[in-house]
């Protein structure tokens, strides 16, 4: 290659980092989910958490026939899948003793999809 390719190669490059550098800073420099891993939710309160944690509860109780009171969502995760999974650890009292459960819920709000996949004691 001729030196001016090389110098025109070196700047497209320079370009094209600086662009992807912008996105970033444009977006928050937030870092985006990995598609299949499972990240820690930073706030259990966020309402939207809490909503979904109200569901399982509320999904679980129809399917088992269960009489679960929601209290919280504790801790969670969330994956990125074809929409959102979220692994909900719920504090809920079962006849006035409080107990801990795992629940599983899919969401996909752009189809107004969602579905309690699991849910147990922990």
């Amino acid at each position: 290659m001729a030196p001016k390719s090389h110098l025109l190669l070196l700047i497209i490059s320079f370009l094209v980092a600086t662009a992807f550098h912008d996105v970033s800073a444009a977006m928050g420099g937030r870092k985006e989910a990995r598609v299949g891993g499972w990240e820690p939710i930073k706030d259990p309160k966020d309402p939207k958490v809490q909503e979904i944690g109200e569901f399982a509860v509320s999904e679980h109780n129809k399917e088992a026939s269960a009489s679960l009171k929601y209290e919280s969502v504790v801790k969670g995760e969330t994956q990125v899948v074809s929409g959102t999974n979220y692994r909900l650890h719920i504090a809920a009292q079962d006849g006035g003793v409080s107990g801990n459960y795992e629940a599983v819920v899919w969401d996909k709000p752009w189809e107004k999809f969602r579905q309690l996949t699991s849910f147990k004691r922990v």
